[in-house]
């Protein structure tokens, strides 16, 4: 067949429900933007990693630390997942890093911002990890397949990422006057920003359309937000916080919350490489694989010497 006609048979099995494996054929436009949204995920759950590590060593307990580990470890392993799915759509993982560490291509801008805190860990799992699960459960019932999988797998660890940030906000909220001011401070510090993390509204959103189109996203950023804002403010009810936002009340009409305008100013300086940590996480990021350039050699002498006796 020519290309219009595989065009029109792919389009045809996009708007059947069907999934879309590697070996299908596929236009290069539904590549290209797997390609740009799925490493963008991958760089944000590496990177991800770097605000929470910063506090295993601070962690004020044990237990506390253990979790936090495992955590860390998740993300990593998220980052893995992600990164193979990538390289189904014929890209190299080390093209990918690249960019990363060249500051060409994206992450979530939620993670340039500072931990100042302890309940900045439970502020993150709390609100972070909840809008990557709305936005993520979305993912897992996307059109293509090995994308759609990683995100399933990714939705598991992260429904324990968010009650862990939540158990923690809760003891911090119950506790002395002290530790419920932390967590207030902390959840008035990553509210906005973490309802920025689903990107602008879907008119100014300049890969939506096409995304939605494709069935790669299945629900505009909008509607990801609104869903996100009306199951997390009964959550700080529950324990006593307020989100920081005076237009915030509830909607007899829709059933929904109203809440104020967001700062997209600070949002697009911060994904344009101005945000207040987005220089610190590229190094750290940067410094991470130049420490590791020898494991990377080791391993690969090794995988030789297994060739040449094979």
């Amino acid at each position: 067949m020519d290309d219009e006609l595989k065009l029109q048979a792919f389009e045809s099995r996009i708007g059947a429900g069907e999934t879309i494996e590697p070996k299908d054929w596929m236009p290069e436009g539904y590549r290209r933007q797997l390609i740009r949204m799925i490493s963008q995920h991958a760089h944000s759950e590496i990177v991800g990693m770097l605000p929470e590590g910063n506090w295993i060593t601070r962690a004020p307990s044990l237990r506390r630390k253990m979790i936090l580990l495992a955590k860390v470890q998740d993300e990593a392993g998220h980052g893995l997942y992600l990164y193979s799915a990538a390289e189904t759509l014929g890209v190299e993982r080390q093209e990918l890093t690249e960019q990363l560490l060249s500051g060409k291509a994206k992450y979530s801008s939620i993670f340039n911002y500072p931990t100042l805190s302890w309940a900045d860990m439970g502020t993150i799992g709390w609100f972070v990890d909840g809008a990557a699960i709305v936005n993520q459960t979305m993912l897992a019932k996307c059109s293509y397949g090995p994308y759609a999988r990683a995100n399933l797998r990714i939705c598991k660890e992260e429904s324990f990422h968010k009650k862990q940030g939540y158990e923690i906000i809760t003891a911090l909220a119950g506790g002395t006057p002290e530790q419920k001011m932390m967590a207030q401070d902390a959840v008035n510090r990553w509210w906005k920003p973490s309802l920025m993390m689903f990107g602008p509204g879907d008119k100014d959103s300049p890969n939506s359309a096409e995304l939605m189109k494709w069935k790669i996203k299945l629900k505009g950023n909008e509607e990801l937000r609104q869903r996100f804002i009306d199951l997390t403010v009964p959550q700080a009810q529950a324990v006593g916080l307020t989100l920081p936002d005076p237009e915030l009340r509830y909607n007899n009409e829709t059933g929904h919350w109203n809440y104020g305008e967001l700062d997209w100013k600070e949002f697009f300086e911060v994904i344009s490489g101005r945000g207040p940590y987005n220089r610190e996480r590229l190094k750290a990021r940067k410094e991470a694989r130049r420490n590791g350039e020898w494991v990377r050699i080791a391993a690969e002498a090794y995988a030789e010497k297994r060739r040449m006796l094979a």
